[in-house]
């Protein structure tokens, strides 16, 4: 089998070597590329790939149109949106992808966006460099969080905000049971009732700009927007306006509509009561060792005849 990496996992050499070692001991190759978002260099290093393991650069169709002996392809990432799956289904392309390995850390700089943007953390900071005094903020003990999609990233998110002493509400598409939410409602109630906000649904159509006008003006003017799901799900200028006219009080996003590096005149960089991060919650040394770990994994597996992580 010829198994090509399109890009970086963001992981030590050594840790490559040391699939790429066992690999070619099965009697396979494996060849790595550095990120090159050209089509036309894509479809030259992907054509005659059986496998293909990328993370979340964009893949476009023509890559896998002109993939002719492509039989799987290993995401190393959670979400697929930026694979043409119909096409991958077309051509009957096994997709796996690599659910779990960045929970903790999405989870985490979720809870770090919270007591930033509750405690004032950005404005007091300009503060203390410019020689003034502090502004008070609140705590996250005794808020209302509400999580959209109560996955296995919402969920964590849900047990480190009980852990601060949080109410935590949920919407959902179906039943949730965790000891850590304290109920499950629809959305326009939990835009109501919450201070925070946080999203963790997947880019679908019917969540493709869930998060708009309508949606924001039912939240509190002191509650706060976190978005480390997908840059789609919120309408951008939507959000913009809202931080802007006092319709919420902060925000903290860390996906847009465009991968970043974002462009100068980009919407959300203007208001001043927003933090933007750029897409990295779940970038730490240790998430992508583990995505690097269930990636190879999931290839071992589908070269054994036992699929993991089936997406198609």
């Amino acid at each position: 089998m010829k198994i090509v990496l399109l890009e970086e996992l963001g992981v030590s050499n050594s840790i490559i070597e040391k699939y790429r070692e066992k690999l070619e001991k099965m009697g396979n190759q494996f060849i790595s590329y550095k990120k090159d978002l050209d089509i036309n260099t894509q479809i030259k290093r992907v054509k005659d790939a059986d496998a293909l393991i990328i993370a979340n650069m964009p893949l476009d169709k023509k890559v896998l149109e002109n993939a002719k002996k492509l039989k799987f392809i290993d995401v190393a990432f959670t979400g697929v949106d930026h694979i043409p799956l119909d096409v991958a289904k077309q051509k009957n392309i096994a997709v796996s992808n690599a659910s779990g390995y960045a929970t903790q850390a999405v989870a985490e700089l979720c809870i770090s966006f919270m007591i930033q943007l509750l405690r004032k953390i950005k404005e007091n900071e300009v503060n203390c460099r410019e020689g003034k005094t502090k502004i008070v903020g609140n705590l996250l003990q005794g808020k209302t969080v509400g999580i959209i999609g109560a996955g296995k990233i919402g969920k964590r998110v849900a047990h480190l905000c009980k852990a601060f002493g949080c109410k935590v509400i949920v919407y959902n598409r179906s039943i949730v049971n965790d000891n850590s939410i304290d109920k499950q409602v629809e959305l326009k109630e939990l835009l109501q009732e919450s201070d925070i906000v946080s999203l963790h649904c997947p880019l679908t159509n019917k969540t493709e700009g869930m998060i708009g006008k309508k949606e924001l003006s039912l939240m509190k003017r002191t509650a706060i927007l976190i978005n480390t799901a997908r840059g789609n799900i919120v309408k951008s200028e939507d959000l913009k306006e809202a931080l802007e006219t006092g319709v919420i009080s902060g925000a903290a996003c860390d996906v847009f509509e465009e991968e970043p590096p974002l462009s100068p005149d980009y919407n959300l960089i203007h208001p001043k009561n927003i933090i933007l991060t750029p897409h990295m919650a779940f970038a730490s040394i240790e998430s992508l060792e583990e995505r690097a770990e269930i990636v190879f994994d999931n290839l071992f597996s589908w070269l054994d005849g036992k699929q993991k992580n089936k997406i198609l």
